[in-house]
C-alpha cells in the first residue's frame, strides 16, 4: 500500500511539473542500483524519467527537481541508455536467425512491430532507412536508431534488434552509417551494374566483350568458361555466351563490392551484417548469374551475410507479387541452393505484402532468410487516418493525387490512377477501403514524403502535425493495426506459428 501511494504521489508531482496527465509505460520500468528509470507519456510527448540517484541519473540530460529528473528523448540520452541497458543498442544478427526489416519511416511503428513479434524467434531490423527515405522524411540515421532504441526500452524488448543502412551506394554513405551505429549495410551496387548488356544481340555482345581488357577476359574464362558446377541436386553450366554477358554486366560491381568490403567491413571492430543488393535492375537475376557472383565473391574472400537477387516477376511497392508463382518457385529453388552452398542467406527486397509467395518462401528455403519491408507501416498509419479522421484523410488523398506524377520519378509502379474510385463519391465509412485497392495503395505509398513534408505558403506543414497528433492519440489502435498486418506476414512466411 505504501509503495502504491508513493508511486501515485510521484505521478501527481510529474503531472504538476508537466501540466498534463501522465501515462507510465510499465514495461519500461527498470531499476539500476539506486535509480529507477521509466518511459512516460504526457500529452503527445514522451520522456525518460529518472528517479533516485547514481551514475545514470547524473549522466542523463534533463530537468531535475530533488530526486526526479525529466529527460528528453534526444540523441545524447539514447547513448546513455545504450551504455547502461545494452539491449537498447542495435547489434548484428550473428546467430543468423530468420530476420525481417521493418523500416519505420515515422519513428512510431516499432511498438506495434514488437507486439507482432511475440512468440517468434525472428531477428528484427527495427532501424532501416535508405538515403532516399531519409531525404523524403527529413530525418537522419541517428534519428532512426534513436526512435528504435527508445521504443525497445519502452516495450521492454530484450531480444536484440538491428540497424540497416539500406541501399547505400557510396563509400562515404557507408562510413557515416557505420559511425552512427549501423549493424547492417545493404550495399546497392546498381550504379556499377550495366543494365544494357542482357538485351544485346550476340554480335553486339561480342563487340563489347572484345573491347574489354584481355587480362580480365582471360582470368574469368580460365576460371569459369564452359565449366559445370553442382548446385544442390542440379548442375549449372557457365557456357561462354552466358559468361560473357555476366562478365560485362557485373565485373565493375564485383570490383566495387570488394573495395567496400575491404574498406569498411573486413576490419570492423564489431560484427556487421553485409548484404549485397543486385535487385535494382529491370532484368531478373538468372541463377547462372547468381552462381557467377557467388563464386567471384568467394574467390575474392568477400564474406557476406545476405544477398538479394532480382527475382523473376514484379516486386512493386505495397502490393502483392505480380507474376508466375510456379516459375518464381522453380527459380527460387536454384537461388536457395546457391546461397546455401556459399554460406549466406537469401534476402527478399520490397517484401511488403507479397502474400501469395510467402508460403513458397517458407517451404522452399526451409531455414533462415531475410525479408525487407518498409512502406507497409506507413500505409497502416494512413489506414488509421481513414478510420479515425475522414476529413484529414480526404485532404491527404487529394494531395497525394496531385503529387503522384512527382513521386513516380523515384519508384517503379504500374498504378492506374483512373481506376481509383473518385474521392467525392466515397462515404466516410468507406474510406478505409482505399487501403485494400492496389492502385490507391501505391498512390498513397509512394507519395509519403510529400504528405509528410509539403508546406503551405506560410511554411507550415500541410498534414504532418495533424497526422502525428492523431497517431499519438490513437497509439494503441495503431499498434493493433501493425500487429495484425505484420503478424500476417510472419505467419505466411512460417516465422510465426
Amino acid at each position: 500500500m505504501e509503495i502504491y501511494e508513493e508511486r501515485t504521489l510521484h505521478i501527481q508531482r510529474l503531472e504538476s511539473r508537466l501540466k498534463s496527465k501522465v501515462f507510465v509505460y510499465e514495461k519500461s520500468r527498470t531499476n539500476l542500483g539506486s535509480c529507477t528509470i521509466a518511459m512516460i507519456k504526457a500529452g503527445e510527448n514522451r520522456y525518460l524519467i529518472a528517479s533516485g540517484s547514481g551514475p545514470i541519473f547524473d549522466e542523463l540530460e534533463g530537468e531535475a527537481e530533488q530526486d526526479c529528473k525529466i529527460c528528453p528523448l534526444n540523441h545524447e540520452n539514447r547513448l546513455v541508455l545504450n551504455t547502461y541497458l545494452p539491449f537498447t543498442h542495435p547489434v548484428a544478427n550473428t546467430t543468423k536467425r530468420p530476420s525481417i526489416g521493418l523500416g519505420d519511416r515515422l519513428g512510431v511503428a516499432t511498438p506495434g512491430h514488437i507486439r507482432a513479434l511475440e512468440g517468434t524467434s525472428v531477428f528484427p531490423i527495427f532501424a532501416q532507412q535508405s538515403i532516399r527515405e531519409l531525404n523524403f522524411t527529413n530525418r537522419t540515421f541517428n534519428d532512426v536508431i534513436d526512435a528504435a532504441s527508445y521504443a525497445v526500452f519502452q516495450e521492454g524488448y530484450t531480444y536484440g534488434f538491428g540497424a540497416d543502412g539500406d541501399h547505400l551506394k557510396k563509400s562515404e554513405e557507408i562510413k557515416k552509417a557505420l559511425e552512427d551505429g549501423a549493424t547492417m549495410i545493404t550495399l546497392d551496387s546498381s550504379e556499377q551494374i550495366d543494365p544494357t548488356i542482357q538485351n544485346l544481340d550476340d554480335e553486339k555482345l561480342l563487340t563489347r566483350y572484345e573491347a574489354l581488357d584481355s587480362k580480365i577476359r582471360e582470368v574469368y574464362e580460365g576460371l569459369y568458361a564452359e565449366q559445370e558446377f553442382s548446385i544442390g541436386t542440379s548442375t549449372l553450366k557457365l557456357d561462354l555466351p552466358t559468361l560473357r554477358r555476366d562478365i560485362l554486366t557485373y565485373h565493375k560491381a564485383l570490383d566495387f563490392i570488394q573495395i567496400i568490403y575491404e574498406q569498411h567491413i573486413l576490419h570492423s571492430e564489431r560484427p556487421i551484417d553485409f548484404e549485397i543488393s543486385i535487385d535494382e535492375t529491370d532484368t531478373p537475376t538468372d541463377p547462372k548469374s547468381h552462381l557467377f557472383i557467388a563464386k567471384e565473391l568467394k574467390r575474392r574472400h568477400v564474406i557476406i551475410s545476405t544477398l538479394a537477387p532480382r527475382f523473376v516477376g514484379e516486386f512493386q511497392k505495397g502490393i502483392d507479387y505480380i507474376g508466375d508463382t510456379a516459375e518464381f518457385e522453380r527459380q527460387l529453388v536454384l537461388h536457395v541452393a546457391i546461397a546455401k552452398q556459399y554460406r549466406y542467406r537469401l534476402s527478399i527486397h520490397s517484401g511488403s505484402d507479397k502474400f501469395s509467395i510467402f508460403p513458397i518462401l517458407g517451404r522452399t528455403i526451409k531455414g533462415s532468410f531475410h525479408v525487407k519491408t518498409a512502406g507497409t507501416n506507413w500505409l497502416e498509419a494512413v489506414r488509421l487516418v481513414a478510420q479515425k479522421d475522414p476529413a484529414l484523410y480526404r485532404r491527404m488523398h487529394a494531395h497525394a493525387t496531385n503529387r503522384f506524377g512527382d513521386a513516380k520519378a523515384f519508384y517503379h509502379v504500374t498504378t492506374d490512377i483512373g481506376k481509383i474510385q473518385e474521392l467525392e463519391s466515397m462515404k466516410d465509412e468507406d474510406l478505409p477501403s482505399y487501403l485494400s485497392d492496389d492502385n490507391a495503395r501505391q498512390l498513397l505509398h509512394i507519395t509519403y514524403g510529400y504528405l509528410l513534408e509539403d508546406e503551405d505558403e506560410e511554411g507550415k506543414k500541410l498534414f504532418k502535425d495533424a497526422f502525428f497528433s492523431l497517431l499519438s492519440k490513437e497509439e494503441e489502435h495503431y499498434k493493433q493495426l501493425l500487429d495484425t498486418h505484420i503478424s500476417r506476414h510472419l505467419s505466411l512466411l512460417e516465422f510465426k506459428k
